[in-house]
């Protein structure tokens, strides 16, 4: 059996600078083949991400495609029988039919497949470690006068100085 269909994110999927929102619309191209096992889906699934650069703050927009291979296991199966409840999906019936959940397979390969620092471009010079203003957008050659910290007195006494004078 193929599935070729587009569903909205039930909820936010990724990492804290990027991710796939929630009703986002997700494109799943899947396969569902029945193995003396359980169920294998195989297939793809894309859809659009949004979130910020980690070095200047800036929104990113992308998008993201993950491969899919994922088998659920049958109830009383060798594989049900001998693996643990959280190494293998299983297959469950839901009022007399057999369903798999694909979620939790797909919260994992997403967050496997996003950056975990996203960035506007490969050369965002980020923002200014002194007034953080995005370094993409200040002047040319722009930097602060920073005083050493332990020459910082005598420039204030030096300064007095000049003002008394």
């Amino acid at each position: 059996m193929t599935i070729d269909t587009t569903v909205q994110s039930p909820a936010r999927i990724g990492l804290e600078l990027i991710a796939i929102e929630k009703g986002a619309p997700l494109h799943l191209d899947l396969r569902l083949e029945s193995v003396s096992e359980g169920v294998l889906v195989t297939g793809s699934v894309s859809a659009p991400t949004v979130g910020e650069c980690a070095r200047c703050l800036t929104p990113v927009s992308g998008d993201v495609e993950i491969e899919l291979t994922e088998l659920f296991a049958y109830p009383d199966s060798t594989t049900d029988e001998t693996t643990e409840a959280d190494e293998v999906a299983r297959v469950s019936r839901v009022r007399g039919v057999d369903s798999v959940d694909l979620e939790q397979p797909i919260i994992d390969a997403v967050g496997l497949a996003l950056p975990f620092s996203p960035v506007c471009r490969p050369d965002c010079a980020g923002l200014c470690p002194q007034c953080g203003v995005a370094l993409s957008t200040a002047e040319p050659g722009h930097h602060h006068e920073q005083i050493d910290p332990r020459w910082a007195k005598l420039a204030d006494m030096r300064r007095q100085a000049g003002d008394e004078a």
